[in-house]
C-alpha cells in the first residue's frame, strides 16, 4: 500500500512538471525504475511481460531487407508481450533455410525493427527481450559450431570452455540477443535418453566447473555491455535421468540424492552469477518441476539467493495439465505454475488469458504477479536496453565465426577428442601412406558431425573427417566410401566400401550416430524431434531431443560394415562420432584404435586428422561410463556401495570407466602427500603429489583426485572427483600438483539432512581415471 502511495504519488508530480518518467531516467537506481514502470502498467502489460514467445516468424525479411511481420504486431497489440525466443533461429523444425533465414548482419536488422516497433507503437515502450539457444554455438546462420556439450566436457579444461561461452555470447549479442539458453546442467545417467549430447555427463563436481566456466564466459563482469548476455541454467531439476529413458519422464531419485548430485552445479552456477533458470518437463516424486514451491522458492531463491527469473521449458505450463495432470485447466496451471515460482511462460499459452483469468478469479494475487514482472524488468534495466536497444549491424557480421572463433572451436575439438584404445601403438598414423580408405555414415556428414540445436550451414564451412583428412594428406590417395547408413538397412554401398578398404593401407572408419534434423522429420510442438514409422523414409537421426533409445547397439548395417573390414586383416581405426555413448564391446575386442570425437563442430574433420596423424597429441577424458549392455544401467563410477556383483551374462562394470582416456605420452604419479589442519567443524586438508611425462612426446595430462569416507552413518559413494587439472608437460618434464580440500569436500547430508564433515577415515586416491588409480593414501579428520 505504501509503495504504491508513493508511486502514485511520483507519477503525478512528474506529470504536472513536465519531466520524463523515472523509468526512462538511466541516472536513477534500477529498483527505483522498476517500480516507477510497475506503478505505471496494466495487469494485461503486466502479463505481456511474462510471454516469451516463439520469434522466427516475428519478422519478414525481403531480399536484404528485413521488417516485422505482422503476427510480430498482432502480438504486440493483442498481448504486449515483453520477451522471444529463438528469434534468429534456422533448422528443419522453424522452416527457415539458408535462403529464408537470417544472416547476421539481418538477425541485427530484424532485432531492431523488432525492437523499434515495440519501442514506438506500444504505451510504454518497454525493449524486447530475445532469448536463443547457444549451448554449443548460437543456433543461428553464419555463426561458430562447436562441440556438443558433452565433448565440452571431454576436454576437462573449465578455462578453456570459458573462453568458448564469452565467444558463442559475442556473436549472439552482436546480433541483438540478451539471453543464452545454457549450460544444461543435468546430471546424466541414462544413455538412452535422447539429449544426453547436450550434458557435461555424469559427475557433480566436473559438471559444476564446466557450468560455471559457461556463466563466467556467456556474462562476463556484467550484462550492460555489446558482448555478454544473461545465462539461462537447464533444466531444473533432475531431469537427465528420467525412467525408461524416456524425454521429459519422471525423475525416481530420493531427496539426499537429489541434494548431493543433481543440485549442486545449479547451486554453484547461481552463486557465480547465472541470472536466469529454465524449469524442466519432468516430476520428482511426485511434483512437476513447474510446479514445484519447494524447488523454485525454498531451495533456489531462499537457500541459495538466487535473484533473477525463472523460465518455463516450452510447453512445460501446458504440461501441468496435459502431460501430468495436476492442473483441470490452462487457468489453473498458469496460477499453479506462477505461484510455485515461475516468472516467465516460454511458449506464451498459458501467461496471458489463462493467467489474467487466474488473476480475476483471486487464484493468483496482484502482487504475485507484480514480483514475476518485477525480475523481467529489473534485468531489462540492467542490460541498458531503455537506452541502448539496437545492434550494431556491421558488429554483427564480424564477430560471427571470425577467425579468431574458428580457431578456438578446433582447439575445443581437438581437446575433446578421447583416445580410448591404442593397442600396439597403431596411432599416429604416419604421414607417409599413399593409399588410405575413409569409410562410414559418419566421414562425410556435415550435419551428422554437428549435432542437435544447429543451424544450416553454407557449403564448404564444416570440416568433415574426410575433408580432414584429405588436407592433412595432400600427395596421398584417399578413398572415400559411405558404406551404409546410420539407420537404414541398405546394402547398396556395402560391396564398394569392402572394395575401398582392400586396395588401402589403412582404413579409418568413420560409425556412430547422428543428431542431424533433416525437413522430412516430423517435430512436437516442443521442438523436439518424432521418431519415424516403418512407412516413412529412415534419416540417420538416432539421438537429439526427442530420439530416445531402447538399446545402445550401433544401427543399421554399421556392425556388419565393420566386422566386414576388419576381417580383411587391415590396420583399421574407428574413429566415432556420437551424442551418448554406445555399445562397442566388439571392435573394443577386435580394432587396434578407438577415437571417440562426440559431435566435434565445424572443425571437427581437421581436430580428427590432427589427433590421427600425430599433430595432436590427444588428452580428452570421458564425462561418462560406457556401458556394456544396457542390462547394466545406469552404471556410474560414483555409486554407492551395496550388495553388488556380476550378471549371469557379464560383470557389473563399465566397458571404459568415468575420466578414462589414452595419449601419444606416458606419465608417472609419484610423492603423494596429505596435511591436514583443523578439525571436522573447519578443516583444510593438502593434498600434493608429481606427475611426470615419461615419454619423449609433449602431451597433456588429466590427473584426478577421488575421495572416499572409510565409515560415515549415511552411505557414500566408494568414490567421488573433487579435483581434477588439465596440465602440458614436455616429454621428459616433472611438475608437483598441490590441491587443498575444504570442509564442503568432505561433508555429507546426515541422517536430518544437514552437511557435516564426520570425523574418521579419509582415502584418497590420485590417478589418470576413476578406475586408473596410480596413488592412494588416508588421513584423519578429528
Amino acid at each position: 500500500m505504501i509503495v504504491l502511495f508513493c508511486s502514485t504519488a511520483l507519477l503525478q508530480v512528474q506529470a504536472q512538471h513536465n519531466q520524463p518518467p523515472a523509468y526512462k531516467n538511466a541516472s536513477l537506481p534500477v529498483e527505483t525504475r522498476v517500480k516507477d514502470l510497475l506503478a505505471r502498467m496494466t495487469a494485461e502489460e503486466k502479463a505481456g511481460q511474462l510471454l516469451t514467445l516463439l520469434g522466427w516468424d516475428m519478422y519478414a525479411k525481403n531480399g536484404t531487407a528485413v521488417t516485422t511481420s505482422a503476427a510480430f504486431e498482432k502480438a504486440v497489440a493483442d498481448q504486449h508481450i515483453g520477451m522471444l525466443w529463438a528469434t534468429f533461429r534456422a533448422d528443419p523444425w522453424t522452416k527457415k533455410t539458408l535462403e529464408t533465414g537470417l544472416t547476421p548482419a539481418l538477425a541485427a536488422k530484424a532485432a531492431n525493427a523488432l525492437q523499434q516497433y515495440v519501442i514506438t507503437h506500444t504505451r510504454l515502450g518497454i525493449p524486447l527481450l530475445l532469448s536463443e539457444e547457444c549451448a554449443h554455438g548460437h543456433m543461428a546462420i553464419g555463426t561458430t559450431v562447436f562441440p556438443t556439450s558433452i565433448g565440452q566436457a571431454s576436454t576437462w579444461d573449465a578455462p578453456l570452455i570459458q573462453q568458448m561461452a564469452a565467444a558463442i555470447a559475442r556473436e549472439a549479442r552482436a546480433q541483438g540477443a540478451h539471453i543464452g539458453y545454457g549450460p544444461v546442467l543435468d546430471l546424466a545417467r541414462e544413455p538412452r535418453w535422447s539429449r544426453m549430447e547436450e550434458t557435461f555427463g555424469e559427475d557433480p563436481v566436473l559438471i559444476t566447473a564446466m557450468g560455471t566456466a559457461m556463466v563466467q564466459g556467456f556474462q562476463g563482469t556484467g550484462f550492460n555491455t555489446d558482448h555478454t548476455v544473461i545465462s539461462t541454467l537447464k533444466h531444473f531439476a533432475a531431469y537427465g535421468s528420467p525412467e525408461g529413458g524416456h524425454n521429459g519422464g519422471i525423475s525416481t531419485t530420493g531427496l539426499r540424492e537429489l541434494q548431493e548430485c543433481y543440485l549442486p552445479p545449479f547451486k554453484a552456477a547461481v552463486q557465480a552469477g547465472a541470472a536466469s533458470v529454465m524449469t524442466s518437463y519432468n516430476a520428482i516424486d511426485g511434483v512437476p518441476c513447474s510446479a514445484n514451491a519447494w524447488l523454485l522458492q525454498d531451495v533456489l531463491r531462499k537457500q541459495w539467493g538466487f535473484k533473477g527469473f525463472t523460465v518455463s521449458d516450452l510447453g512445460a505450463i501446458p504440461g501441468l495439465q496435459f502431460t501430468h495432470h495436476v492442473a483441470a485447466s490452462k487457468q489453473e496451471a498458469a496460477a499453479m505454475a506462477l505461484k510455485a515460482g515461475v516468472d516467465a511462460d516460454l511458449g506464451g499459452d498459458s501467461y496471458y488469458t489463462p493467467l489474467l483469468a487466474a488473476i480475476k478469479a483471486k487464484q493468483v494475487s496482484m502482487p504475485q504477479l507484480d514480483t514475476a514482472v518485477a525480475r523481467v524488468l529489473r534485468l531489462k534495466f540492467a542490460m541498458g536496453l531503455f537506452e541502448h536497444p539496437y545492434a550494431d549491424t556491421a558488429a554483427a557480421q564480424r564477430a560471427a565465426n571470425n577467425a579468431a572463433h574458428v580457431a578456438l572451436a578446433k582447439q575445443v575439438a581437438q581437446e575433446s577428442i578421447v583416445l580410448l584404445k591404442n593397442e600396439g601403438g597403431l596411432l599416429p598414423l604416419s604421414k607417409s601412406i599413399k593409399q588410405i580408405a575413409v569409410i562410414g555414415p559418419d566421414a562425410d556428414n556435415v550435419y551428422n558431425q554437428l549435432g542437435d540445436y544447429t543451424a544450416p550451414q553454407p557449403e564448404g564451412k564444416v570440416l568433415t573427417i574426410l575433408r580432414g583428412i584429405r588436407e592433412k594428406l595432400p600427395a596421398a590417395t584417399v578413398t572415400y566410401a559411405k558404406g551404409c547408413a546410420i539407420r537404414d538397412t541398405s546394402h547398396a554401398g556395402m560391396d564398394a566400401a569392402i572394395a575401398a578398404a582392400q586396395q588401402a593401407e589403412v582404413v579409418v572408419l568413420v560409425l556412430g550416430g547422428s543428431s542431424a534434423r533433416d525437413f522430412k522429420t516430423s517435430y512436437a510442438n516442443t521442438g523436439a524431434a518424432q521418431v519415424q514409422s516403418a512407412e516413412t523414409a529412415v534419416s540417420d537421426m538416432e539421438s537429439g531431443e526427442g530420439f530416445d533409445r531402447a538399446t545402445l547397439d550401433l544401427m543399421g548395417l554399421q556392425n556388419e560394415l565393420m566386422q566386414r573390414i576388419v576381417a580383411l586383416g587391415k590396420p583399421v581405426v574407428l574413429v566415432l562420432i556420437e551424442g551418448r555413448p554406445l555399445l562397442i564391446n566388439w571392435p573394443a575386442a577386435h580394432v587396434p584404435a578407438i577415437v571417440n570425437a562426440w559431435y566435434p563442430g565445424e572443425q571437427g574433420g581437421a581436430a580428427v586428422a590432427d589427433v590421427l596423424f600425430g599433430d595432436y597429441n590427444p588428452a580428452g577424458r570421458l564425462p561418462v561410463s560406457v556401458p556394456k549392455s544396457v542390462g547394466q544401467l545406469p552404471v556410474y563410477y560414483n555409486y554407492k556401495p551395496a550388495s553388488r556383483h556380476g550378471y549371469v551374462e557379464m560383470d557389473d562394470t563399465p566397458l571404459y570407466s568415468f575420466g578414462h582416456g589414452l595419449s601419444y605420452s606416458t606419465f608417472a604419479y609419484s610423492n603423494l602427500q596429505t596435511q591436514v589442519k583443523g578439525s571436522a567443524a573447519n578443516c583444510t586438508v593438502t593434498v600434493s603429489f608429481t606427475v611426470k611425462n615419461t615419454s619423449a612426446t609433449d602431451g597433456d595430462e588429466v590427473p584426478q583426485l577421488y575421495l572416499r569416507d572409510e565409515v560415515s552413518n549415511v552411505v557414500t559413494p566408494v568414490q567421488q572427483l573433487k579435483r581434477f587439472a588439465r596440465l602440458h608437460l614436455k616429454a621428459g618434464q616433472a611438475q608437483q600438483v598441490q590441491w587443498q580440500l575444504t570442509t564442503a569436500d568432505l561433508q555429507l547430508l546426515n541422517t536430518q539432512l544437514q552437511r557435516v564433515v564426520e570425523p574418521g577415515t579419509f582415502t584418497v586416491m590420485v590417478g589418470a581415471s576413476s578406475k586408473d588409480i596410480r596413488l592412494k593414501g588416508q588421513f584423519e579428520v578429528k
